[in-house]
């Protein structure tokens, strides 16, 4: 079989490549890349569920710090590039990953999440109260968006005037390769450039008058007597804005897509609300939003029995993870019962994604809302997809329902 080019954006344009995937895990489940869209250097690809969970959960190895997207053109942490002055999260190894997500990481404990349970089913109310009434909408910008969009935009301790702003400098740096987000020449660096002076505005107000918000608390924070740094925050509010926005709503884009497309499966969920939560999960497991992450080799090793050499790039599948044969039942059938489920698709090891509980009780409000009071929703027109190459994204799901 001819690989596909993973770092073009049109190796996806119908879809997740499973059909490829299922071929490399059965033949050549570590698969080198000879070159990237752009030049590049090649990749290899992994693709089966234990290569990537132990790659993974090997930093001292597989490092983050040299960028996690396949190129080298991105915007990659300590280059300076797109105004960036420190590391991203995501491009961040031991001990330095460490002591920056202890700084972060306290606004996001399952306690502290809990606490917002009620707020966010009040925010599935309101958006399901304006659209409900109309008997059709865009699914993605009217209601998938609208929660995290909200959520976020309050844990930023943005005014919700400005939720918008940050839904658009998100989709022009998530979707920098898609016609309709390219909005001008170098968009995503003028992006991120506007989310950054819009950031040192909000830390300078909370630096100054603290309250009782996420935000406060990050700014005001110490770990071994260390504060974070503002190009620290500056990072931290961009990976928060994107991974706490694009990522929620792309799942509940596809979730919804995948209940339409399952008539029975949405029913029984109508009929059973207990199993929303295992629905979530198998949501997670057949339509992860983030379809990869990469690493680079700091020594030679081996991953069953291929050499990968230091300096080489590895990518990192989880899509084809969460189909694994070898880890999964019947994997490519959307099963809402499905347990156990140790699907892949916040990560493995210490980049686990910080806001999972966040993102989890985010979906449950959603469908618990939408199942109730929108039960008989259909696809009515064209599904619009992002045209990225590691978001697997959902742009427009026009639909119709019974008016309320």
């Amino acid at each position: 079989m001819n690989l596909l080019d993973l770092s073009d954006p049109d190796s996806f344009n119908t879809g997740f490549p499973h059909e490829m995937f299922r071929w490399l895990r059965r033949e050549k489940p570590v698969a080198w890349h000879e070159g990237d869209i752009h030049g590049g250097p090649g990749y290899w690809i992994i693709s089966k569920y234990e290569d990537i969970k132990q790659i993974s959960r090997s930093p001292e190895i597989f490092s983050s710090a040299s960028g996690t997207n396949i190129e080298d053109r991105d915007m990659q942490g300590g280059s300076g590039e797109g105004g960036l002055e420190a590391p991203l999260l995501l491009d961040m190894d031991p001990p330095n990953h460490v002591r920056f997500r202890k700084l972060v990481s306290g606004g996001f404990t399952p306690r502290e999440i809990a606490a917002l349970e009620k707020h966010s089913q009040e925010i599935v109310s309101r958006i399901l109260d304006d659209v409900g009434k109309r008997g059709s909408c865009d699914f993605v910008t009217e209601i998938a968006a609208e929660l995290p969009l909200q959520v976020i935009a309050e844990l930023l301790g943005c005014p919700a005037e400005d939720r918008n702003r940050i839904f658009n400098w998100s989709n022009r740096m998530v979707g920098g390769e898609d016609p309709e987000y390219q909005v001008e020449e170098g968009g995503q660096m003028a992006a991120a450039t506007e989310m950054f002076l819009y950031a040192h505005g909000l830390a300078e107000e909370r630096l100054e008058k603290p309250k009782d918000d996420l935000m406060s608390s990050i700014l005001h924070g110490e770990v071994d007597g260390e504060r974070i740094t503002m190009p620290e925050f500056d990072a931290f509010f961009l990976i928060l804005a994107l991974a706490g926005n694009e990522t929620t709503r792309n799942l509940i884009a596809h979730g919804m897509l995948q209940l339409m497309k399952h008539p029975d499966a949405r029913q029984r969920l109508i009929d059973e609300p207990e199993l929303i939560p295992s629905a979530v999960e198998e949501m997670l497991r057949f339509c992860s939003p983030v379809m990869y992450f990469r690493r680079t080799a700091l020594e030679d090793a081996e991953i069953r029995g291929q050499m990968i050499r230091k300096g080489e790039k590895v990518t990192l599948w989880y899509p084809s993870g969460n189909r694994d044969e070898e880890h999964f039942e019947r994997p490519d059938e959307f099963d809402i019962t499905r347990k156990p489920n140790h699907h892949m698709a916040f990560g493995i090891g210490e980049h686990f994604c910080l806001g999972t509980h966040l993102a989890r009780q985010e979906i449950r409000a959603m469908f618990e809302g939408v199942l109730t009071r929108l039960p008989d929703m259909e696809i009515d027109g064209e599904v619009s997809y992002l045209r990225s190459h590691l978001i697997d994204g959902v742009k427009h799901i026009p639909v119709r329902f019974t008016a309320e």
